[in-house]
């Protein structure tokens, strides 16, 4: 989708809902850098109008800055987080079970390569989109995607990410991006390929991106949220905590731009429906959606 975006001091805000208007920094959790000047952003933004007045700014700090370096309102961002420093600490402190899968995966020949973005593996990630119409109970984004949407959605961080890459002879079984930012990496997208499921290429993908990391002298691996609002229980979660991610708090600060954004601050509104509403609720809509998606969009066997 399109919404408003500026530059300001080096750095792309853009503008996004419809009733409550929140100016984020875009792709924030690849950046390079943190806001430098927070003052010059909050007048550029209350000088707009129109599509681009915002009524909330909101930002983060960059690991490994955990103390609160402004006086501005503030919450804390839950983040996903492994030390990269030693895959053998990392190896050793795994629940056995996510040991046990990822020498499933090479027991079962999955190979991990690491690479660059090219035609041969645009054409992989392409086979891997198509493979289920539904991914983690809802609608997959990337289904049915042409090769060129594909390397489009790919040119993203280019000189600065790798490929990890499982495969099962010639086939692409999953793969994963990480984006390199000084001394921190992130998970932009691991994807495995469901129907080799019983494989465990995402556990293996974790392992080799680990290990990538410890050979680049990069300290952390992020991969998203650990804990989503409420909802602090999911398959992803578990995921994450079975390959050794953990929990670290990152100050997220919010600054209100307009009377409306006053009021929706004063009410919490900014937080969405995820961070609002209590987390029994929240699973029995996620559960029914994914029900709902598994029983329109997967195609049953005549």
């Amino acid at each position: 989708m399109t919404v408003p975006a500026m530059e300001i001091d080096g750095t792309t805000i853009a503008t996004t809902g419809n009733w409550l208007k929140i100016a984020v920094i875009h792709d924030e959790e690849y950046a390079e850098n943190a806001v430098q000047d927070p003052e010059l952003c909050i007048r550029t933004l209350k000088a707009q109008s129109g599509r681009r007045r915002a009524d909330i700014f909101t930002f983060a700090q960059k690991l490994p800055d955990k103390t609160p370096q402004h006086g501005y309102p503030m919450e804390w961002d839950s983040i996903a987080v492994v030390r990269t420093d030693s895959f053998k600490n990392w190896w050793e402190s795994l629940p056995q079970e996510g040991r046990k899968n990822v020498r499933r995966a090479q027991k079962r020949g999955v190979e991990m390569v690491v690479k660059s973005f090219d035609d041969t593996l645009a054409q992989g990630i392409v086979d891997l989109n198509n493979d289920s119409p539904v991914r983690q109970g809802k609608a997959f984004v990337h289904y049915g995607k042409t090769l060129e949407e594909v390397k489009r959605d790919q040119a993203a961080f280019a000189g600065r990410s790798d490929y990890v890459c499982a495969y099962l002879e010639d086939e692409l079984i999953g793969f994963l991006k990480i984006v390199y930012r000084g001394d921190i990496a992130s998970l932009v997208q691991i994807l495995p390929k469901a129907s080799h499921h019983d494989k465990r290429p995402a556990n293996a993908l974790l392992a080799k991106a680990v290990e990538l990391c410890e050979s680049k002298g990069i300290s952390y691996l992020t991969y998203g949220y650990f804990n989503y609002g409420y909802k602090q229980d999911s398959p992803l979660r578990q995921f994450k905590v079975r390959n050794g991610f953990e929990e670290i708090m990152i100050p997220r600060f919010y600054v209100p731009l307009t009377a409306w954004g006053q009021i929706c601050m004063r009410l919490k509104l900014y937080r969405g429906v995820i961070g609002l509403v209590p987390y029994e609720i929240i699973k029995v809509a996620v559960n029914a959606r994914a029900k709902w998606y598994k029983s329109v969009l997967v195609r049953k066997p005549v």
